[in-house]
């Protein structure tokens, strides 16, 4: 077995976008990893909808050799919404290569991973990519990393991921720089298992880092938390395609296959010891929560139970969203489900529809909310139709957010105009240099859930970058708001607002649904309320049938009786009568892009 200093584990962080699938494509190519005929960009994000966004969405792993040396990488994901795979990963390295784009500077998630990778004590090479861009200024952010990191700027490597210049020395740099894993050979087996997917030929196949002891294929495993017992029936390391061998030392990094069926058995953060020998556990990481909740329910009804199997089957490859199942009146039976973010809920919405050819409907967006009943008692709920009337509640507490935002000065006001909109309250504001600062503010979850970052993006042409973490639940004036048809209320459309925003809601809502209602035989209401108090209304006019068509000339009392008698037969008709909404409309006004 080789000695533990010929190894080097590092995973890649930067902002999205700033180049770390390119770098990582170059790294492969430099230790001759791909034969350059089966070579393609972002080699390493392999799912269809990764290739097609061009975004990272799953860490991959990868074992390269330069220079007498082993090294270990792990390309991350960059958006905030995969923050938690960011975690996963830096706990099986010992460093970090910190992208930053030359001609952007330092956006928000780049201060986010880096923070992370320093809490997690990893070496950090910080170098600047894209230098081969005509607007790249390397030696204004250089200094502007040591600034804000305090990373030399005379050590900040240049790079381009593009070319290739410069990536040599890059390398050269990680093995000079990041210090050999430690761990004892001898000791019984511990490790860390940080990413799992499935494949259905083979069941789970789980990343691994090996802290101590040897992984050896044909042994008996131990899954500490799960208190599973499998046999490895395969070990092996990413070349980067799958290349069985005979064991895995420690420090290294590899895969582990043991015909595991169930995911939640080799769940990230479980530790794998052998059944003869256990081990304690290793401290693995903290369960994601959910912060963003939504409906997903089949438009076909018939399809529930393909979604259920569908929802169990993605489960297997992304552990990190939950569900359970709920019904409603206006949709039948479906799933609450609770992701991470909002892209986070977009791409599993569209992995469902994509890979199990499943036609959905998602419900507007919500948050979890801790409601303190008059009682005493405290219930949390994620779901506007299961607060208690108005009369029960005490007072509710919203989820907050601490948001960092990166941006040009010369955006400053419409930024800060379009935080207080969201009742964001100011915490710090800080010039990173002349031309750039940091605005920190808390804000309510639900306020950014919807379209905040759009908003953002637009305000400041692009250039303005979020990041955030939870920060802590505080008691805001809050009102559901039902919409009404026919005075029947459809809780797909219920909201939970802020009582200042109740009536805009309440009015863009009932305008919306009166172009999206067809007209029926009788008058249609929809109204906006508050607990009892209507606070909108408009109607969708009836259609009315010609009855006095064969009436000509003849006594106005005979038009009248017949009128009289249409009017009659309308009244019954609205009395028994249920409005139709067709899916579209529940489709449309459940868009939140207006």
């Amino acid at each position: 077995m080789a000695s533990l200093d010929r190894f080097r584990n590092l995973c890649i962080i930067a902002h999205i976008d700033h180049g770390k699938s390119t770098l990582a494509d170059r790294l492969l190519e430099l230790c001759g990893a791909v034969d350059p005929r089966e070579m393609r960009a972002q080699y390493l994000d392999s799912m269809d909808i990764e290739r097609e966004r061009g975004i990272t969405i799953k860490l991959q792993s990868v074992r390269l050799e330069h220079r007498g040396h082993t090294i270990n990488l792990i390309d991350t994901p960059g958006h905030v919404d995969f923050g938690y795979e960011v975690s996963r990963s830096l706990a099986a390295c010992e460093g970090a290569i910190l992208l930053v784009d030359a001609a952007q500077g330092i956006e928000a998630q780049t201060l986010a991973n880096c923070y992370l990778a320093l809490e997690n004590d990893l070496e950090i090479v910080a170098a600047l990519n894209k230098i081969d861009l005509p607007a790249a200024d390397p030696d204004r952010y250089a200094a502007e990393i040591e600034k804000v990191l305090g990373i030399p700027a005379d050590q900040i490597l240049r790079v381009s991921a593009k070319t290739g210049e410069g990536v040599e020395a890059l390398l050269d740099a990680v093995i000079e720089r990041i210090p050999c894993p430690e761990g004892d050979p001898d000791a019984p087996l511990q490790g860390l298992i940080f990413d799992s997917h499935f494949d259905q030929y083979r069941g789970v196949i789980s990343s691994v880092r090996v802290m101590n002891g040897t992984l050896t294929t044909g042994t008996r495993l131990r899954f500490v938390q799960a208190g599973a017992v499998y046999d490895a029936d395969e070990v092996g390391v990413r070349l980067p395609d799958p290349t069985p061998i005979a064991s895995l030392g420690a420090g290294e990094v590899g895969y582990l296959i043991a015909g595991i069926k169930d995911v939640g058995e080799a769940r990230s953060g479980e530790t794998i010891t052998t059944a003869a020998h256990p081990a304690p556990a290793l401290e693995g990481y903290e369960e994601p929560k959910p912060m963003v909740f939504c409906g997903i329910y089949p438009i076909d009804g018939d399809e529930f139970p393909a979604l259920r199997e569908a929802l169990e089957k993605l489960r297997l490859n992304d552990s990190s969203y939950t569900f359970q199942p709920e019904s409603s009146g206006a949709l039948g039976f479906g799933f609450r489900c609770g992701f991470l973010g909002l892209l986070h809920m977009e791409i599993i919405r569209e992995r469902l529809e994509r890979e199990f050819n499943l036609s959905l409907i998602a419900t507007a967006p919500s948050v979890q909310y801790v409601v303190h009943k008059e009682n005493g008692s405290v219930v949390t709920i994620d779901n506007p139709s299961e607060l208690p009337p108005a009369t029960e509640v005490d007072h509710i507490e919203e989820p907050y957010l601490r948001a960092t935002i990166l941006t040009p000065t010369a955006y400053t006001g419409t930024l800060m105009e379009l935080c207080q909109a969201r009742r964001g309250d100011m915490i710090k504001i800080e010039y990173l240099s002349p031309e750039r600062m940091e605005l920190v503010y808390e804000l309510p979850l639900a306020e950014v859930v919807t379209d905040f970052f759009d908003q953002m993006k637009s305000r400041t042409q692009g250039y303005a970058s979020l990041d955030y973490e939870p920060s802590d639940y505080r008691r805001s004036d809050l009102v559901k708001v039902d919409i009404l048809l026919n005075s029947v209320p459809v809780d797909a459309f219920s909201m939970i607002v802020h009582r200042d925003k109740s009536y805009s809601y309440g009015l863009r809502m009932t305008e919306k649904l009166k172009e999206l209602i067809p007209r029926q035989l009788f008058d249609v209401p929809i109204q906006a309320a508050i607990g009892g108090r209507i606070i909108a209304r408009e109607t969708v006019k009836a259609k009315r049938k010609d009855v006095l068509a064969k009436c000509y000339g003849g006594d106005i009392s005979r038009k009248r009786k017949l009128l009289e008698k249409q009017k009659e037969g309308k009244k019954r008709m609205k009395n028994i009568g249920r409005v139709e909404v067709p899916q579209e409309a529940f489709v449309s006004a459940l868009r939140l892009d207006d």
